[in-house]
């Protein structure tokens, strides 16, 4: 069963203990040195950034959440969940900051890179670098809004021949997100979020294998955007 928010309240947290408790306790997988240095990346990374409420601790509200929500559903399915599964999803947003890694790392991007895959090893990293949001420059286009269409259609088609793993990281992830949204009924992204769910996620759910469990989720959270009065 997928972790369940409430769209009338504030969006429920998941701390780490939380996260770390439900790893050993519920899916019976002991945390060791690789997972804990997934948290120990994520905590880098994502340390002190709020979401769009500007309110929010992003890893209480999101990478943790997403974690959770992808292990609950290989624990009600027959494909196999290892510590890969569980630290690609700890990860999959480390690699959007390129500013903060650069930070952090005092290094190029591609720098980073060869220290991410070093570290995590090259499934992780490919899942880290499928789900990124390429930027905008990568793409051709006359104006602004054909490069984002051109980006956009560029990540469906990677998602849509990503591997199993990617692909349910990626469903949580569209599916904290619209929920999260929900809160911030005049945010900029609830258009985009409605579109990009008309125009894929909720179908990309429902392409093989199917994965049903998300497909409901996702139509209750896009069903719930959808009756937002939205004035941006």
């Amino acid at each position: 069963m997928l972790l369940v928010y409430s769209y009338t309240m504030t969006i429920e947290r998941v701390t780490k203990d939380d996260l770390i408790s439900f790893i050993e306790n519920n899916a019976k997988i002991r945390i060791d040195s690789f997972v804990e240095s997934a948290f120990e990346t994520a905590e880098e990374v994502h340390a002190d950034i709020k979401r769009e409420d500007d309110i929010s601790p992003f890893l209480e509200t999101h990478v943790w959440p997403v974690t959770l929500d992808v292990i609950e559903h290989y624990l009600t399915t027959t494909h196999l969940l290892t510590t890969l599964q569980i630290t690609s999803s700890i990860l999959h947003d480390v690699m959007e900051d390129n500013d903060r890694i650069l930070n952090l790392y005092s290094s190029q991007a591609y720098g980073f890179d060869a220290y991410f895959r070093h570290r995590f090893g090259e499934y992780v990293y490919e899942a880290a670098n499928t789900l990124k949001t390429k930027p905008l420059e990568n793409y051709s286009g006359s104006n602004e809004n054909e490069k984002k269409f051109t980006r956009f259609t560029d990540y469906c088609n990677n998602l849509t021949n990503s591997k199993y793993d990617i692909k349910i990281i990626k469903l949580a992830d569209r599916l904290n997100n619209m929920k999260f949204m929900a809160q911030i009924p005049n945010h900029e992204k609830i258009k985009r979020y409605l579109k990009e769910a008309e125009e894929f996620y909720l179908a990309f759910s429902l392409f093989p294998p199917q994965t049903i469990d998300f497909y409901k989720e996702l139509r209750k959270a896009y069903d719930e955007l959808k009756s937002i009065k939205i004035t941006v």
